[in-house]
């Protein structure tokens, strides 16, 4: 589930900038999960000589709620420790990087991880960035040195990876003029627009993962591994979060001191929900929340669903009531799409008063899409 750079506050501080979130069973041990938590979106991979890191300064952590109520029963938290090994070069490496020990590699991170138990491991390696083929010539092998097994079942992964997700920034937040059909799009008296092929903005960037795999049992309320997919044991809640202290001290010489309480500044766990459903004035409160508080931003579901955005998502358990409520069409809406779609394939220009082209067939194919009962599919859009 993806959302980058979704508030105004996060958008400036990306090293706390919770970007994607993945939770599934894992196809190496089906009797385990694998939940991962993405920071960090949109590394350029010539990001030197200052290359992308974790913080040291943030706390991360990865929250599951195992009983529907929105908060969270089993966190995972993951603290990051930088070490320079050479203060008086500018280099990130000063010669290959063959093994996670070389004294080649200038600034090394490593971590900490901890659970409902307590500490899982501590002094845990990243691999480095992947900088180069002379800097990193093996970057697989050493990513994969950098994998740790903590015993128990549990293994985890810190560092940075291939961006996944695939979509076309550029045009998505120019007014939503997608490529493919942007000859259709209104141009607000401006010159039309060619169409043209898609552009994946997110291509060739990284981010920093979190990953972590666990047995089923460490997740369910009852401590056992479930195999009825419509167990309540089966579902689970989850979401990942970046919090920083709530004060921070700078002070000449660069030196910075952090004290408080750790205040959550990014979560993630529902795709686009903050990016596009909430507003701008309440996108950094949404971001400081827990699931459990959603529940007051039922208008703006209602706005974006007016906006067309359907609520196909992997949402909490809590979050399903709201998204029925919001997204499921009335009967009157349902009938209205049928004369919609009945009147596009015969030919009839107007319904109850309303031009019909084909935007408004294919806007009301997708309301049919969404109607509980509707038999099958309704035709090609």
């Amino acid at each position: 589930m993806s959302s980058h750079r979704e508030a105004p506050e996060i958008s400036k501080d990306p090293v706390a900038d919770s970007t994607d979130i993945y939770a599934f069973v894992s196809p190496d041990k089906p009797g385990s999960v694998t939940l991962i938590a993405n920071y960090i979106p949109l590394e350029a991979p010539a990001g030197g000589p200052n290359f992308y890191e974790f913080g040291d300064d943030v706390l991360y952590e990865i929250h599951i709620d195992n009983n529907g109520d929105g908060q969270a029963d089993i966190s995972y938290q993951f603290r990051f420790n930088t070490t320079v090994r050479n203060p008086d070069t500018f280099l990130y490496n000063t010669g290959p990087i063959e093994s996670l020990g070389s004294p080649n590699w200038n600034r090394v991170q490593t971590y900490s991880v901890s659970g409902p138990s307590g500490t899982l491991g501590s002094g845990l390696a990243c691999p480095p960035c992947n900088v180069g083929p002379l800097s990193t010539p093996d970057y697989a092998g050493l990513a994969a040195a950098a994998v740790h097994d903590l015993g128990g079942g549990i293994s985890v992964f810190a560092g940075q990876r291939a961006e996944a997700f695939f979509v076309d920034l550029g045009a998505i937040f120019d007014l939503a003029d997608l490529r493919p059909f942007a000859n259709l799009h209104a141009t607000f008296g401006l010159p039309g627009i060619p169409k043209g092929p898609g552009v994946n903005a997110t291509n060739h960037v990284n981010v920093h993962s979190i990953a972590i795999q666990v047995p089923k049992g460490d997740l369910t309320r009852s401590g056992k591994s479930p195999s009825d997919p419509t167990s309540s044991d089966s579902v689970i809640g989850v979401w990942g979060a970046a919090s920083r202290k709530a004060a921070v001290i700078r002070e000449r010489g660069g030196n910075t001191s952090c004290f408080g309480n750790w205040v959550q500044v990014s979560r993630l766990g529902n795709p686009l929900i903050n990016e596009v459903v909430i507003p701008m004035g309440s996108k950094d409160l949404w971001n400081s929340l827990m699931p459990a508080d959603d529940a007051q931003f039922l208008a703006d579901a209602r706005r974006a669903q007016s906006l067309g955005y359907q609520g196909k998502m992997c949402i909490h358990p809590r979050q399903v009531g709201l998204a029925h409520q919001v997204f499921t069409p009335t009967p009157e809406e349902v009938a209205h799409a049928r004369a919609v779609v009945a009147a596009g394939e015969a030919g009839v220009a107007v319904v109850d008063g309303q031009m019909v082209d084909d935007v408004h067939v294919r806007m009301a194919r997708a309301v049919l899409a969404r109607a509980p009962g509707t038999p099958g599919p309704v035709g090609p859009p």
